[in-house]
């Protein structure tokens, strides 16, 4: 099974992610899309089995582009988003956690879907 995991600025998210899939799904293969460089390496070094940078981000810096967002959006894959309030965005319904916390419930729900 295949797990990809995006994530930009320093990659602490996917770097998080990719641990956490890794310990619950250790025969997973983990590909790790970074919007820059940096991202990709951390998820490298948490061990991602292989990584990728994507569009370059002119606007902001290390962010998700509309053609990256367009592109995730389109796929026909599951998909598991960790909420990020910093960002601005408020998430009703969503508990407000450590970023820990919602690694581990996002894990744990890939981990479910996948034994079904």
């Amino acid at each position: 099974m295949k797990i990809v995991v995006i994530d930009g600025q320093g990659g602490r998210l996917g770097k998080l992610l990719v641990e956490g899939v890794k310990a619950r799904l250790p025969k997973a293969e983990v590909w790790a899309l970074g919007t820059n460089s940096i991202a990709t390496a951390t998820m490298l070094k948490a061990g991602a089995d292989c990584g990728a940078t994507g569009e370059n981000a002119h606007a902001i810096l290390g962010e998700v582009t509309p053609a990256m967002a367009q592109a995730v959006g389109g796929c026909r894959a599951k998909k598991f988003l960790v909420p990020m309030n910093s960002c601005g965005v408020v998430i009703a319904g969503v508990q407000d956690q450590p970023l820990p916390g919602y690694v581990a419930q996002a894990v744990e729900q890939m981990v479910r879907e996948l034994e079904k």
